[in-house]
């Protein structure tokens, strides 16, 4: 093989370009930055506050604070902590989410894959209005209606799948027809179901949202090869929205284990953990913040503020490993 010859003639080099951004970039550049330094000093000092708050509350419990049930700040130093509120958050959300996901990515396909263009828009609105009522409502109606309401669906699993251990109905007759159905209200089944419909319309809106994104070329390809409608959203749409679904979930877990109000209606406080979703009673972080606050002293402030840090802490992780799984869908890296 002989060698290269060289190449002869002028050899034109690349023009240096220049940015001379105007006025209006360079305000706009600070006016980003400095939003974005804003939201990250608010975040931060909201976390510094929590933690400054609850050191007397943490040196005082130590390690146990992670181990303990019973909550009783003041009773004893160090005979509190938060492992049946966090089980009972994690319980409630883990449910909320299982319910969830199921209805909000099949209403994202519809909206996305199925529904008349006429009506399109019209399901989008509903949807994000359903995303903008207050957490009050959806509270007042599983405690007034759906708890009631779903009670035979509460004994129906009790009776069938009692062998399973959370539909287990520790101390209780499942067989017995004189049972009253209110001792299948205020668990963490029905609190799961009403936040389940309360996160359901933010992860349809960003599932929908991937799922539009899907490359047109590979949709009409996919239909070119003589596949289904079904067959494109499994092969082209579902691959690509797969960080969507992620990032749709994890952001509706992190909405989920922080619900208050909703919880506090229905959920019947009881610091122990308690496995069995159908039994009455039950515990979350954010409830007993609420209900413990008003009457606290010093002390046990300071052990809700290191209830409400813990929370923080674990809301900030999964909203951030959230953040990263839409961002990279968004770019199309997933497809």
């Amino acid at each position: 093989m002989s060698d290269p010859q060289p190449v002869s003639g002028p050899v034109e080099r690349a023009r240096p370009l220049t940015v001379n951004p105007g006025l209006a970039d360079r305000v706009f550049l600070l006016w980003a930055r400095g939003s974005g330094m804003l939201v990250l000093l608010v975040m931060l000092a909201v976390g510094g506050y929590l933690a400054v708050r609850s050191s007397d509350a943490l040196s005082t419990a130590g390690w146990s604070f992670l181990t303990t049930e019973e909550w009783n700040p003041d009773g004893g130093r160090g005979q509190f902590g938060i492992a049946a509120v966090l089980t009972g958050t994690v319980l409630i959300g883990g449910i909320a989410v299982v319910l969830a996901v199921p209805l909000a990515l099949g209403s994202a396909l519809y909206i996305s894959e199925y529904a008349p263009r006429r009506i399109k828009r019209l399901l989008v609105g509903l949807v994000d209005l359903m995303a903008a009522v207050p957490s009050v409502v959806y509270g007042l109606w599983g405690f007034v209606l759906l708890q009631y309401e779903l009670a035979g669906v509460a004994r129906w699993l009790a009776t069938w799948f009692g062998w399973f251990p959370p539909f287990r109905m520790v101390g209780v007759d499942v067989d017995d027809p004189l049972n009253p159905p209110v001792i299948y209200t205020a668990s963490s089944l029905m609190a799961g179901i009403v936040v389940a419909f309360m996160i359901t319309p933010i992860m349809c809106s960003i599932m929908r949202e991937v799922f539009d994104q899907a490359p047109a070329g590979e949709r009409e390809g996919a239909y070119a090869l003589g596949s289904t409608r079904w067959g494109m959203i499994r092969s082209v749409v579902l691959p690509f929205g797969r960080g969507g679904i992620i990032g749709g979930t994890m952001l509706g877990l992190g909405r989920a284990l922080g619900e208050t109000i909703s919880v506090y209606l229905i959920l019947s406080m009881q610091f122990e953990i308690k496995l069995q979703i159908l039994q009455t009673g039950g515990s979350a972080v954010a409830p007993m913040i609420a209900l413990r606050y008003g009457d606290s002293s010093p002390f046990a402030i300071s052990a809700l503020m290191a209830a409400g840090l813990t929370l923080f802490l674990l809301t900030l992780v999964v909203n951030f490993a959230a953040a990263a799984v839409v961002a990279r869908s968004r770019s199309g890296a997933s497809s």
